[in-house]
């Protein structure tokens, strides 16, 4: 019985896939990839998706590093917070980040430099769902490595920072690899945040899950389709490279 269901559930994961490619034709895609409006968004979400991944491996692994080596008063608080942009409805975030520029720390930074509707708002809201995954990766892969090579280092001179990056980061790349590629994935899909936060203005804030959304608002669904086989095939292929070079024992 339990078989039967998760064939189910891959079949209707192809199905979807094989019925969009049906819906659409190699030439709807060559015509979708000479719209200037569309080479933009690919361009933007190529570039904001390579800057979140940057920045959320920036801050997952010393992060994930601190929660998994350290025990301190609240830990678990701290760790249930880190996961709240994986369980809260995109949308939310988007909301919550566009409040939160409304108030007088965000009115601050917007009297310095614009972030609400530009492109560096779309980068933050890519960057609060993509962290969370790479933050949890890293957690799970610092806590699988042991730590008894560093204590070894340790005590035979190497200070806490020789021990981090020579002894502990080399065993952690693969993790590393995994969190980057599954920031740069989540990224490319994320949508909610970016509409609330950002907008959806053409040659400015679109990205390529907008893309797909103004295509449907003005019924050319073909267009759309396209532009959602090229994210399939994108994060298909990051996912192939997280499962061929990446640690199986920390993929989520």
């Amino acid at each position: 019985m339990m078989g039967i269901v998760a064939s189910t559930y891959i079949i209707l994961i192809v199905a979807m896939m094989v019925a969009d490619m049906s819906y659409t034709s190699p030439g709807h895609i060559f015509e979708a990839l000479k719209s200037k409006e569309i080479q933009y968004a690919i361009k933007l979400s190529l570039v904001t998706c390579t800057v979140t991944m940057i920045l959320s491996v920036m801050v997952a692994v010393p992060l994930g590093y601190f929660m998994s080596r350290f025990e301190f008063p609240f830990k678990k608080v701290i760790d249930a917070i880190l996961d709240i942009p994986i369980v809260l409805p995109p949308l939310v975030i988007g909301l919550s980040l566009l409040i939160l520029f409304q108030t007088a720390p965000g009115r601050f930074i917007e009297s310095h430099v614009r972030i609400t509707y530009t492109v560096y708002s779309v980068v933050i809201a890519q960057f609060m769902v993509a962290c969370a995954f790479a933050v949890r990766t890293m957690y799970v892969t610092f806590s699988q490595i042991n730590n008894r090579q560093e204590q070894v280092a340790l005590t035979l001179g190497c200070n806490q920072k020789q021990a981090f990056f020579n002894i502990l980061l080399p065993q952690a790349k693969n993790g590393i690899l995994t969190a980057a590629s599954l920031a740069w994935a989540r990224a490319l899909g994320e949508f909610g945040p970016i509409l609330i936060f950002s907008g959806a203005t053409r040659m400015r804030t679109e990205v390529l899950p907008t893309t797909v959304f103004l295509e449907m608002t003005v019924g050319n669904i073909e267009a759309a389709v396209a532009v959602s086989l090229i994210m399939i095939f994108s994060g298909f292929a990051v996912l192939m490279i997280v499962r061929l070079f990446g640690d199986k024992k920390v993929i989520v």
